[in-house]
């Protein structure tokens, strides 16, 4: 490991400032996938700016009736969160999902968002990999991939991104808000992660040394009936092979309002709006949920040993809206 030094910051706009100052620092939360990167040599940064103590760690509702949550949060504290459980469950849900308890009471909400693909090849210094070493090429596309990319990827990189949360805040419109040099800012996150194109080393549309400072959720009524589902190959906690947030609002058999986002299937969490915009207007049924789940799967495009993965998000979108129609039945 490089030797580095350590800061803490104050304020945000310090934290902004000591980043700015030093291109090859980087802003360290809970650390639970910074610090293992480091480890490994894939990040060997020369500063971490510890962003910990910043007060950025509230859970509040917005004038509009969403939700605000600072960047500093702790995924335990998301997912009990009362406000959340009630009007975004499936965002809990998904946050319960990942990881054990212990990380959940490290990892924060920015560092979420920011984490890095879970590829072996990424991980591997001795393996070319375009996302960490860019010009290298891609040794998933040929060699391990069964759990890589079906959709959005392309020839110069088929990883994954790994988060949960991501995928339930895709669902519900999510915005992240940052400060940077030039002041505040913010993205939906449907703009946060970049395509994958011929620069996978380029993640996040975020400003160079833009700090995170929260996330808002807009008002969804219909997020209040949402589940988050996951598919994992161990029963312990593990990266998903597949997973999805559904919501659902269903009123005399006729879909009224869906919601619907897929995760480990793209680089990063994969907003299903082709398949919503089959179901609106239309029966809440299970052949029409598996036509919607056809016509956004369409686009996929698996590598040999990963094709399963359309059968599996095909089947989740099928059992989670199901679900839901009975629920709302009931």
């Amino acid at each position: 490991m490089r030797d580095f030094a350590y800061q803490r910051a104050h304020d945000v706009s310090g934290a902004v400032a000591l980043l700015g100052a030093d291109p090859d620092a980087r802003y360290l939360g809970g650390g639970t996938n910074l610090v293992d990167l480091m480890k490994t040599g894939v990040e060997r940064p020369a500063r971490l700016v510890d962003v910990r103590e910043l007060p950025l760690d509230g859970i509040e509702s917005t004038a509009d009736g969403g939700l605000r949550v600072g960047a500093t949060v702790t995924n335990s504290d998301l997912a009990a969160h009362p406000e959340v459980r009630r009007r975004y469950p499936a965002l809990a849900q998904a946050v319960l999902a990942g990881a054990s308890g212990q990380l959940r009471n490290m990892a924060t909400v920015g560092g979420n968002l920011l984490q890095r693909t879970r590829c072996g090849y990424f991980t591997d210094l001795s393996k070319p990999c375009n996302k960490r070493a860019p010009g290298t090429g891609c040794s998933a596309v040929e060699g391990e991939h069964h759990n890589h990319a079906i959709l959005g990827a392309s020839e110069h990189c088929v990883a994954i991104h790994p988060s949960d949360m991501a995928v339930a805040l895709a669902a519900f419109d999510a915005v992240v808000t940052y400060e940077s040099a030039d002041g505040t800012g913010q993205l939906p996150l449907a703009e946060f992660y970049l395509p994958v194109g011929d620069t996978p080393h380029l993640e996040t549309a975020l400003p160079a040394g833009a700090l995170i400072t929260g996330v808002v959720l807009p008002p969804a009524p219909v997020a209040a009936h949402s589940r988050y589902r996951k598919v994992r190959e161990r029963a312990s906690y593990a990266f998903a092979i597949g997973s999805i947030t559904g919501a659902l609002d269903v009123r005399d058999g006729v879909v009224r309002e869906v919601r619907l986002a897929f995760g480990a299937v793209a680089s990063r969490p994969w907003r299903a709006r082709e398949a919503e915009r089959v179901l609106t207007g239309g029966p809440a049924d299970a052949e029409a949920f598996a036509a919607a789940a056809d016509a956004e799967l369409a686009a996929a495009r698996p590598l040999p040993h990963n094709a399963y993965k359309v059968t599996l998000l095909r089947n989740l979108v099928v059992a989670l809206l199901t679900e839901l129609t009975e629920e709302a039945a009931r």
